[in-house]
């Protein structure tokens, strides 16, 4: 799929609004495209392109709410979704059904360069086996920050999400997340902070670059006064 930015739709062409409580849920939609196998060309309003994936959180709502690509629920209820994150880390925070979704789901973004692609693949196959996964090209400039890869010129990256329910019979989580991370810090890469991290504090430091965000928590008196990122990012570190 590509795209380019258009003044509107061309002569008795129309836009689709993709982002309208009743329209398909996106990924499903492109599926259904894809599927056809032929080419076809549409205008889509740039907000709508933008928060292509709002409304179906990806496509993590499909494990939510199976039947709310189902016309009849978006036609009369789709204007209720997507539920808030809010409530969801609520609902998450209960103990049986967090047990249930530390047993089974995945979400985790990790951040690698492109040139090492097909090997993250084929590790999160082997260890993970959550599809369809999300690929997202971005550029890291050498640059100092504690997102940083000293290689002194630019490296086109991958953004790998792994977001749903594991297929893999006996599926280990901790040990599936924990070997990526290991992949991760020899390749150079980097894990979200936003998802789970089983990495002691000497792992963490080795993925990540400490020295500018030292500098400047010294420089201000933080040290003392705020837990350190790493702090924040582990549960059990601050357990």
């Amino acid at each position: 799929m590509k795209g380019s930015f258009d003044d509107g739709p061309a002569k008795n062409q129309k836009s689709n609004p993709i982002g309208k409580w009743y329209q398909p849920w996106f990924f499903k939609y492109v599926r259904g495209i894809a599927e056809k196998g032929s080419t076809t060309i549409e205008y889509i309003p740039i907000r709508d392109y933008y928060r292509r994936y709002s409304r179906s959180i990806f496509w993590g709502i499909q494990d939510i709410l199976p039947f709310g690509n189902n016309a009849i629920f978006r036609y009369l209820l789709g204007w209720s979704t997507p539920p808030k994150i809010s409530l969801l880390k609520l609902t998450a925070a209960i103990s049986p059904l967090r047990r249930l979704l530390d047993c089974s789901y995945v979400f985790q973004d990790f951040l690698l360069p492109i040139a090492n692609l097909d090997e993250a693949l084929r590790i999160l196959h082997d260890e993970m086996k959550v599809y369809p996964l999300w690929l997202c090209p971005f550029n890291l400039p050498s640059t100092p920050g504690i997102v940083r890869q000293r290689s002194g010129r630019n490296i086109m990256y991958v953004d790998v999400g792994v977001y749903g329910k594991s297929e893999k019979i006996n599926f280990k989580p901790k040990e599936a997340i924990q070997h990526m991370d290991k992949f991760l810090r020899d390749v150079a890469g980097m894990q979200m902070l936003y998802a789970d991290m089983y990495m002691d504090r000497s792992e963490f430091w080795e993925m990540f670059d400490s020295s500018l965000y030292e500098w400047l928590r010294v420089k201000y008196g933080c040290r003392s006064a705020f837990p350190d990122v790493y702090e924040k990012s582990f549960h059990g570190a601050r357990c």
